[in-house]
């Protein structure tokens, strides 16, 4: 497949390209091209107190490749530059063999806080003494996903402060898993009230999704981060620099990691999974340490001539369940990825994750961020203005040599502009 130009394409020429690469069939086409939304019947189903429904641009970043596959990712952002920073990002390493990614585990952990226990040791023993009859009633809660091959797997017990808390890992299968821990934790609240004489203060399931970790990996020849070898060098030095800056200094963490969040969010978005759920747990994950840091590592290999870049993270995504099969554009999103199960689409994510932070961080180390963020923002200050899509060109072309670009500025140059055609 061919992509590129296509951020240069109508619409309708995009359109094309997916009809012609067969990532759509026809039905989704149609839906795409009429713009169909989420019907307001629905919607009003899937929350309280409806009154219409929200659109945000349904975009698609391609020519990821991972694990030595193809993928054409949708992504649902409004922040301008975010898409084509992920393609940018995409095609650049897609050059160096693409991403590799692992998946170390794929499993939720529930919890129940016990308190007003008097022996807290000698409770713990008895409830692991009583794990496999727990793990059992767990089970039982849920038959249907023990039907599917997952399950409650593990239970541990641990002492902090004044509570005993119970963790339980399971198996979610293609869910996120929410209900089905949720359902389990309550099953077994009682019986651990019964055994330890406690009280339970709240059985629910965790965020921080430890078992559910994911790895990106990915390393770029010098040579396409510039053709000039001594600027190349730089370059990786600097951004390695970057890198251990996130680790160093708390305010640059945050922003480091809103922008791996940038991809994520909209690729969380666009297969209809719980994007706060995924920051939750990222962020949570940022702190393991005590100290909040930056997610992803990149390190310069001398030897090599190359970038290394890392980033590990909880995503306990999801392709089944919650809303995933009831908005008409996610399924779509779905249909565009191959239907890809929940390990694969956890790996696309974390990889499109490292490459918006590939595509940050060469930004600020080189032109700096606002190059390309100057002329998207031109264009929505010329679309605020009024300008019609035969306009828009003109106004943002004028508009970037002015000393104050804002939405005045763009409705005197518009103003101008139609002034000249009269």
């Amino acid at each position: 497949m061919n992509w590129t130009g296509f951020s240069k394409k109508s619409i309708s020429e995009r359109l094309d390209q997916l009809r012609t690469n067969q990532l759509l069939d026809q039905k989704s086409l149609n839906k795409l091209d009429q713009n169909e939304q989420l019907p307001l019947n629905i919607a009003n189903q899937m929350a309280e107190n409806v009154l219409g429904t929200l659109s945000l641009p349904f975009a698609l970043a391609p020519d990821f490749l991972i694990d030595g596959h193809d993928y054409q990712v949708p992504f649902v952002t409004e922040e301008p530059s975010v898409t084509a920073a992920a393609s940018f990002a995409a095609k650049i390493i897609r050059k160096s063999n693409g991403f590799k990614t692992t998946i170390h585990n794929r499993q939720m952990i529930g919890q129940v806080a016990l308190y007003d226990i008097l022996d807290k040791n000698k409770a713990k023993q008895i409830i692991l003494d009583k794990k496999q009859h727990l793990l059992a009633l767990a089970n039982d809660a849920y038959p249907s996903i023990v039907k599917r091959g997952g399950g409650a797997r593990e239970l541990n017990v641990t002492i902090k402060e004044d509570f005993l808390i119970i963790y339980l890992t399971v198996d979610t299968q293609e869910a996120m898993g929410a209900n089905i821990v949720n359902t389990m934790m309550e099953a077994i609240a009682h019986p651990l009230e019964k055994l330890t004489g406690g009280q339970k203060l709240m059985a629910i399931l965790s965020n921080y999704a430890t078992e559910s970790l994911v790895t990106a990996q990915c390393q770029i020849d010098l040579r396409f981060l510039s053709r000039d070898k001594t600027e190349a060098k730089k370059l990786a030095q600097k951004m390695e620099l970057a890198s251990q800056l996130a680790q160093a200094d708390l305010y640059r963490a945050s922003t480091h990691n809103k922008g791996i969040f940038n991809g994520i969010d909209a690729v969380v978005l666009a297969t209809g999974n719980d994007w706060r759920a995924i920051e939750a747990a990222g962020h949570a994950y940022a702190n393991q340490t005590g100290s909040y840091k930056g997610l992803s590592t990149w390190q310069y290999d001398k030897d090599a001539s190359v970038l290394r870049g890392a980033l590990t993270l909880p995503m306990p995504i999801a392709t089944k369940g919650g809303s995933i099969g009831l908005n008409p554009t996610v399924q779509i999103a779905h249909e565009i990825l191959g239907y890809p199960s929940a390990k694969e689409l956890a790996s696309i994510i974390v990889s499109v994750g490292l490459a918006q932070n590939f595509a940050a961080l060469k930004a600020l180390t080189s032109t700096g961020i606002q190059a390309g963020h100057m002329k998207l923002q031109a264009k929505s200050l010329a679309l605020l203005a009024g300008a019609e899509e035969k306009e828009i060109d003109s106004v943002v072309s004028q508009l970037l040599k002015e000393k104050h670009m804002n939405l005045e500025t763009a409705t005197l140059i518009l103003k101008s502009l139609k002034e000249k055609k009269n």
